[in-house]
């Protein structure tokens, strides 16, 4: 018995071509994943940047690169979106005329309500639409920065509109789980909701305190950095992330992120009174409370448990999952 007979690809896979545009962090590791899991016969990397294009050629990522999107999409029997959200409308209009009937496309965005809205008018009838989020990343970008083994255990939330054809749908299911992830689907609205509190606040909260330390005019630059303890350390990594992309995520999800700003602002101002008039036993709560949580996470496997989450000094730091 051969080795294709004794592990069939599950049901709908592999694709016979898949296109993906945008080959950054997310985009190389999916070339990578697809690859090493066999869930794509072919494999189209479409990026506009002519520097991205000459490194994805020399690390091998895909059997074809072009910086044209309407003209690697042709013949694709999915097309994943891996570029800014705010970028997704002015693409889908450039791609729709020339996707094939029955195609898929999808993407990997950290916002859905937008996605739906500004992609779903320009796709042709026949084509199915199926967003994904894979929560899952690294404070680094580019094609260097990928590995087939980022979406390992980590989730990845599909949010279909309303009518979306259920084998469509099942066909992404099975190629994020053969690529090695726990998948949900829920609605676009509520997976705005809750990223909003467990990676979109987090990151603007991180760019925020590290913007703050940084503008203290009674403390250097080189204190700051020379100083960082652990809680402001692991603040900047996250603070490193890729900016344009989290510019859009702000502006494409700014109702989801200013409601649970408005709460976590509620929460900050009763900690302040527990700290003002001494509340140690309020304090005491909250804190067990929370570190309940973080271990949660931990045995969920979304973390680790090792000795300063793992990261040792001279050492770059592992590749966490940065939402």
């Amino acid at each position: 018995m051969n080795d294709a007979s004794a592990n069939p690809a599950p049901a709908g896979l592999p694709f016979a071509r898949v296109g993906i545009i945008g080959l950054g962090l997310i985009g190389s590791s999916m070339a990578r994943a697809l690859r090493k899991s066999g869930s794509a016969k072919a494999i189209v990397a479409i990026d506009r940047d002519a520097a991205v294009r000459e490194r994805v050629a020399a690390l091998g990522l895909a059997d074809s690169i072009t910086g044209d999107a309407a003209a690697g999409v042709t013949g694709c029997d999915l097309v994943i979106l891996c570029v800014p959200v705010l970028a997704y409308g002015a693409l889908a209009e450039i791609i729709g005329p020339r996707l094939a009937p029955g195609a898929i496309v999808s993407d990997v965005g950290s916002v859905k309500g937008s996605v739906v809205r500004d992609v779903g008018p320009h796709l042709p009838e026949g084509v199915h639409f199926v967003p994904a989020h894979p929560v899952a990343g690294t404070e680094h970008s580019g094609p260097d920065a990928g590995f087939a083994e980022l979406f390992a255990n980590r989730w990845s939330i599909l949010t279909p509109p309303a009518g979306t054809d259920p084998a469509a749908i099942e066909r992404v299911h099975a190629l994020w789980s053969a690529l090695g992830s726990n998948v949900e689907i829920m609605t676009p609205e509520h997976h705005d909701l809750v990223l909003a509190i467990t990676s979109h606040v987090p990151h603007l909260i991180a760019y925020n305190i590290v913007g703050t330390a940084a503008d203290m005019e009674t403390v250097t630059e080189s204190e700051v950095i020379k100083f960082s303890a652990g809680g402001f350390r692991d603040f900047t990594r996250i603070a490193a992330s890729d900016p344009t992309m989290w510019r859009d995520v702000f502006l494409t999800n700014k109702d989801a992120v200013l409601e649970m700003l408005g709460r976590f602002n509620e929460d900050l101002a009763a900690l302040q009174r527990m700290i003002r008039w001494g509340d140690g036993e309020g304090l005491h709560a909250l804190f067990t409370r929370t570190r309940a949580i973080r271990r949660g996470i931990i045995a969920s496997g979304q973390e680790t448990a090792a000795p300063d989450f793992g990261r040792h000094a001279g050492l770059a730091a592992p590749k966490d999952p940065a939402g």
